[in-house]
C-alpha cells in the first residue's frame, strides 16, 4: 500500500453531495480499467469523505441514501466505477488510447463508406481522427462515443453503420462444422434439407463479410453458396 502523501483522490458527486476516497493511484487505475477485480489494498485510507483534505466525513444517513449501505468498500467501488479518479498524465492517455483503439475496431467492423459499401480500413479510421482532432474521453465506454466519433469523422470520412444478410448454401459434407462458425454470425433463419445440406441467412455488420467469406470458404473448400439478401 502507498504512503498517504502518494495517495490519490475518487470522487463522485450524488444525491446532492460529494463523497471522495483515497487510494492507490495504479490500483485504481487497474480497477478502473477493469484489470483489477477486487478491492483490496485500493483504500490507503479505509474511510468516505465529503472533503479528503479536510477529512470531513459524511454522515451515515447520506450514505445509506446515496449508496443504499454505509459498508466503506462497497461505497469505494461505486465511487471508482462511477466517479472521476484523479489518474496521473500518463494514465489518463494509456486508457484514452485504449478507447481510441476500441473505438477503431468498432467502426472498421460495423461501418461501411456508403460511396463504395465497403468497409474503412483501421489505418484510414485512425488517420480521420487524427485529422478530425476528435476528443476521446478516457472514461466512457467506447460504445457510447461512437456517434459523437462518427459525426466528427463524416466531413473527412463519409460512413454508416449497416449491417447486411446473407443466404448461404453449405453442401452436406461441410454442414456439420460449418454450422458452428455460422452461428457466430446471427442466424436469422435456418434450414436443414434432406439431402443434408445447410441453408442460413445469416446478418452481420457489413464490416464483417470479408472475414465472413474467408472463414466459410475455408471450412466448406470454396463449395459454399452465398447470396447477400437486399
Amino acid at each position: 500500500m502507498v504512503s498517504l502523501d502518494k495517495a490519490i483522490t475518487a470522487r463522485l458527486e450524488t444525491h446532492g453531495e460529494k463523497f471522495e476516497i483515497l487510494v492507490d493511484p495504479d490500483l485504481a487505475y487497474l480497477f478502473k480499467t477493469g484489470s483489477k477485480k477486487d478491492t483490496l489494498n485500493l483504500l490507503v485510507v479505509e474511510e468516505i469523505f465529503t472533503d479528503a483534505r479536510k477529512a470531513e466525513r459524511p454522515t451515515a444517513e447520506s450514505l445509506k441514501k446515496a449508496f443504499g449501505t454505509t459498508e466503506v468498500m462497497k461505497i469505494a467501488e461505486v465511487i471508482i466505477r462511477k466517479g472521476d479518479v484523479q489518474l496521473t498524465t500518463g494514465q489518463r492517455k494509456t486508457m484514452a488510447e485504449e478507447k481510441r483503439r476500441k473505438i477503431v475496431a468498432i467502426l472498421a467492423r460495423e461501418c461501411i463508406d456508403p460511396r463504395t459499401g465497403a468497409p474503412h480500413p483501421p489505418q484510414r479510421i485512425e488517420k480521420a481522427m487524427e485529422e478530425s482532432k476528435v476528443h476521446i474521453d478516457p472514461f466512457k465506454d467506447a460504445e457510447i462515443q461512437l456517434n459523437e466519433v462518427v459525426d466528427a469523422l463524416r466531413p473527412i470520412l463519409p460512413m454508416k453503420f449497416e449491417k447486411v444478410k446473407i443466404a448461404v448454401r453449405v453442401p452436406a459434407e461441410y454442414a456439420p462444422r460449418a454450422f458452428g462458425t455460422l452461428k457466430e454470425y446471427n442466424i436469422q433463419n435456418e434450414e436443414w434439407q434432406s439431402n443434408g445440406n445447410l441453408i442460413v441467412v445469416v446478418e452481420m455488420p457489413a464490416g464483417l463479410q470479408g472475414e465472413f467469406y474467408d472463414k466459410i470458404n475455408k471450412i466448406t473448400s470454396g463449395s459454399v453458396e452465398t447470396k447477400i439478401l437486399k
